[in-house]
């Protein structure tokens, strides 16, 4: 007997009118081919950084305040904001003792204080670096707002972004930094909210991969509203399970990436009370059932409004040992 070609059946299953037999033969026969897209020493040297990065007892110092952000905290203090008081507020940060890396595995720098300098005249990148510091650079263009939803927003930055990391490379960055931010309301966040999202940062972290950058992702969900804890951890578990869908749309090396998620917890006006310990157990659990294993690591980040959850974390941690990557922090200044 004769076999049939694919286009026959397809044609043969549409005169017969049952497409969900066609579709499963041209599933079977056109299957997504994934062409390479890093040499094994590009995987090697992401999976390398984001260890450094996240190793035992280390986390990130978040130093990338913009212009605008600092201008605030520097006015606490009644002093000016200039490119020279900045710099010189950056340098107090940067030039203490080198035991700072004992506990510090890379500091996120804004564009103006990668191509600073010390008191002594060393950049600061390599300020930073020959102290076993990794530095890290933040990439993103701010928020815009997404058209017919309730006051939702994607990350912009794509345009220029190879070339942007590509640079940032040679002038000693080897990972980067976006954010996405999405919110918790009647009908937020919304399907196409999470999947635009989800989507822009896959594209991000794939270009940052191609250019030696460690991506470190970064979906946010605020904790403005009146949602409870579980609400919170029910969204927060779809926002991770499509952002790691798409990464692997994207086909991006896992292992040479870094997550920064929220903390569960419930909104800031919710009438309800939780204790640390029911925060950082439905964290953990949020993270455990959306999280790879193959990521190295989890920079959870917090002012220090937030220090008492993470310490409930890191307790249940301790005596459940349930997640198959590192914790770290990652802490704003003040």
């Amino acid at each position: 007997m004769e076999r049939l070609s694919v286009s026959e059946v397809f044609k043969m299953e549409c005169c017969l009118n049952l497409p969900c037999l066609t579709y499963q033969i041209y599933s079977r026969f056109r299957m997504t081919h994934q062409y390479p897209s890093l040499s094994p020493e590009q995987k090697k040297e992401l999976a390398t950084i984001a260890q450094r990065i996240v190793a035992p007892g280390k986390g990130i110092l978040a130093a990338d305040e913009s212009t605008g952000t600092m201008a605030k905290r520097l006015q606490k203090i009644n002093v000016e904001n200039t490119e020279e008081n900045r710099r010189y507020f950056r340098d107090l940060l940067f030039s203490v003792d080198p035991s700072i890396s004992d506990n510090i595995g890379g500091i996120i720098f804004f564009h103006e204080t990668l191509y600073q300098k010390s008191d002594k005249g060393i950049p600061f990148p390599k300020l930073v670096k020959d102290k076993g510091i990794v530095v890290g650079i933040k990439v993103d263009k701010g928020t815009a707002g997404l058209n017919g939803t309730d006051g939702e927003t994607t990350t912009q930055g794509l345009d220029g972004l190879s070339e942007r990391c590509a640079q940032y490379k040679k002038d000693g960055c080897d990972f980067a930094k976006w954010r996405c931010v999405l919110k918790i309301s009647d009908g937020c966040p919304s399907a196409l909210a999470i999947a635009e999202n989800a989507n822009v940062l896959a594209r991000y972290a794939s270009i940052c991969q191609q250019n030696g950058l460690v991506p470190i992702v970064e979906p946010e969900i605020l904790p403005d509203g009146d949602h409870d804890l579980l609400h919170c951890q029910y969204v927060t578990e779809k926002v991770l399970a499509a952002t790691y869908k798409a990464l692997s749309d994207h086909h991006v090396y896992l292992e040479g990436t870094l997550l920064k998620p929220n903390m569960v917890t419930a909104g800031h006006s919710c009438p309800k009370k939780y204790t640390p310990e029911e925060v950082g157990m439905a964290t953990v659990t949020a993270l455990r059932r959306t999280v790879p294993a193959a990521v190295p690591g989890d920079l959870q980040g917090f002012g220090f409004f937030f220090y008492y959850y993470y310490l409930a974390i890191k307790n249940v941690l301790v005596f459940t040992n349930v997640l198959p990557f590192t914790m770290g922090l990652r802490v704003t200044e003040y």
